[in-house]
């Protein structure tokens, strides 16, 4: 049952930052869409995809997309 909660989670998320305007709450949005399917993973007994996705997908790529934003955003604001 909690498995469907996290897959209904991974769905609404994925929405939430297809919808979102704010690229930065879209990445934080993304990374945890990335943590729910960690977690999918582990109840999946699939514990070594689990922890990758967990490392990459909840932070390390969401702080280089947020770097890059900010870089590419940077000359923009004023």
């Amino acid at each position: 049952m909690f498995d469907y909660i996290l897959l209904f989670v991974v769905a609404l998320a994925a929405i939430m930052a297809i919808v979102q305007e704010n690229l930065y709450k879209s990445i934080v949005i993304l990374g945890f869409e990335s943590f729910s399917l960690a977690a999918i993973y582990h109840f999946l007994l699939a514990t070594d995809v689990a922890a990758t996705q967990a490392i990459l997908g909840s932070a390390l790529i969401p702080g280089l997309f947020i770097v890059a934003l900010y870089k590419t955003t940077k000359g923009r604001d004023e």
